[in-house]
């Protein structure tokens, strides 16, 4: 308050570190009071960012900017959130992998990449990944199974297209060729077979 009028909303560490008081004089310090209510502004809009769900801090960083946020301070909102705690990119890599190789079923290959993508440093998301994958026990060679085997119920088994399809699939998810020919080969052949054992049943 400036005169008895709303003049500026603040941070109390901001209002400490100015030495701000009741009775003191505020005289030539507008430019210096403005930026702190800026740079708070940015902080909430963070925030409230991270309220809606988590992001790594280079992530967040950029995408305040992409919002309109001037670059400096919202490079100061992400160290301030790193500092208390709420964005570590460590925690957020290994619930990114957690999520991503259960939920959508992508690969070691496509984790990294999405982090990557995230600004995530190479070396947490190779660690994040290797932790999850050990913890959960998690057989990629199984997942991309049963991904290939729900996505070829969906596909005409007469169509020549149908083995390309799969691998282009399983290529998106971030599997491998040896993985992606081998479970496209046992898919298509116990489908081959589920489809000769109703024929057989059929006939009877």
């Amino acid at each position: 308050m400036v005169d008895g009028s709303p003049a500026h909303t603040l941070g109390l560490a901001a209002i400490e570190r100015l030495g701000l008081a009741v009775g003191a004089t505020t005289v030539g310090r507008e430019e210096v009071l403005a930026r702190e209510e800026a740079i708070l502004r940015t902080y909430d809009r963070a925030v409230t960012m991270l309220a809606a769900r988590g992001r790594a801090a280079r992530d967040l960083e950029r995408l305040l900017v992409r919002k309109g946020e001037p670059a400096e301070f919202a490079r100061l909102a992400v160290e301030r959130l790193v500092s208390e705690g709420f964005v570590n990119d460590e925690s957020y890599a290994r619930s990114f992998v957690r999520s991503k190789s259960a939920g959508a079923g992508l690969a070691r290959f496509r984790l990294k990449q999405e982090l990557g993508r995230q600004g995530v440093d190479r070396g947490v998301a190779d660690e994040a990944i290797a932790e999850v994958f050990e913890e959960e026990e998690i057989d990629e060679v199984a997942i991309a199974a049963v991904l290939a085997a729900k996505r070829a119920r969906s596909l005409d088994p007469h169509d020549p297209g149908t083995q390309r399809r799969l691998y282009a699939f399983l290529a998106r998810r971030g599997y491998g060729p040896d993985v992606i020919l081998a479970v496209i080969a046992q898919v298509l052949s116990q489908r081959d077979v589920e489809r000769t054992s109703r024929g057989s049943e059929s006939e009877e």
